[in-house]
């Protein structure tokens, strides 16, 4: 265990084995700390926190604290956990939950950049990475391995499925099944295709979820009727998989597609038909 004397440790703070915690950070409350986790210099961890082993929190990161809720009563016990192998970057924030015993709940191995924002009972899957001055609302929940890239601001209550696509800017206000990749304006483009290759999903499964974005969102069905025949025909974990995703009850409904929008457009109901060249991942590479 390495501590700097210049560190502020409370008296309720439990530090395991082999933890390094660097000059004038702040840690206070009911905080524990996982063997083998390193503090940077003046991060500030508050409240009643978990961090699991392995963890890094670099400089100026903001942990626990007070969540940004005019409904959170100061003094209501509520929680942060961090799994494993966790790494929060730079000026990150992750606020504790609001409602009495809740909690915001960061899985293992997940990547939190610099000045991105969770926000309070979130819950996060293994693996999820969240990149530059993206910002998480609260109560939003996020799959394990989807990646959200810079710049994107999450509403309050989203779904987003278990990896997929957040491109960079997009302002996500409804739910994303899994393995969708999602760009700005123009909603669902196509499946994430390099990322399943890259979590070893066969040419099978990723032929048929490709199979299923047609459906969902180029069949020209309602979105109520194409769900029911994916159902019928879903022959696949992962194509199953967004189908449970699709018909679980949500506030925020179903991320819609670029044609829904483009047909939109037509009736002049909102701009220009999109540019195709924003079907990112659904060029067969």
């Amino acid at each position: 265990m390495s501590i700097d004397p210049r560190a502020v440790i409370g008296k309720d703070v439990e530090i395991g084995e082999e933890v390094e915690i660097g000059p004038f950070a702040v840690i206070e409350g009911r905080v524990r700390i996982g063997r083998g986790t390193k503090i940077y210099p003046n991060a500030y961890i508050s409240g009643w926190v978990e961090i699991g082993q392995g963890c890094q929190i670099h400089p100026n990161a903001v942990l626990g604290h007070l969540p940004q809720d005019f409904h959170f009563t100061p003094g209501t016990r509520t929680y942060l956990k961090i799994g494993d192998g966790t790494i929060i970057r730079e000026m990150a924030t992750i606020h504790s939950g609001t409602q009495p015993e809740s909690s915001t709940v960061i899985g293992k191995n997940c990547f939190i950049l610099c000045s991105a924002h969770i926000g309070h009972n979130c819950v996060l899957g293994d693996e999820v990475k969240v990149y530059t001055y993206t910002a998480v609302s609260g109560h939003v929940e996020i799959g394990s391995k989807a990646i959200l890239s810079g710049l994107c601001a999450v509403h309050q209550f989203v779904r987003i499925g278990e990896e997929a696509m957040i491109g960079g800017t997009t302002c996500v206000l409804s739910d994303v099944p899994p393995y969708m990749t999602c760009a700005r304006e123009y909603g669902c483009v196509g499946i994430n295709v390099i990322g399943m290759r890259r979590q070893g999903h066969g040419p099978e499964a990723i032929t048929a979820c490709r199979r299923a974005f047609q459906t969902l969102y180029r069949s020209g069905k309602t979105f109520r009727k194409a769900l029911a025949e994916l159902e019928a025909s879903a022959d696949c974990d992962e194509v199953k998989r967004m189908v449970e995703f699709c018909k679980n009850p949500s506030p925020r409904g179903i991320m819609r597609g670029r044609h829904s929008l483009a047909k939109q457009a037509e009736a002049g109901e909102i701009g220009d038909e999109p540019d195709p060249r924003c079907a990112l991942q659904d060029t067969g590479l």
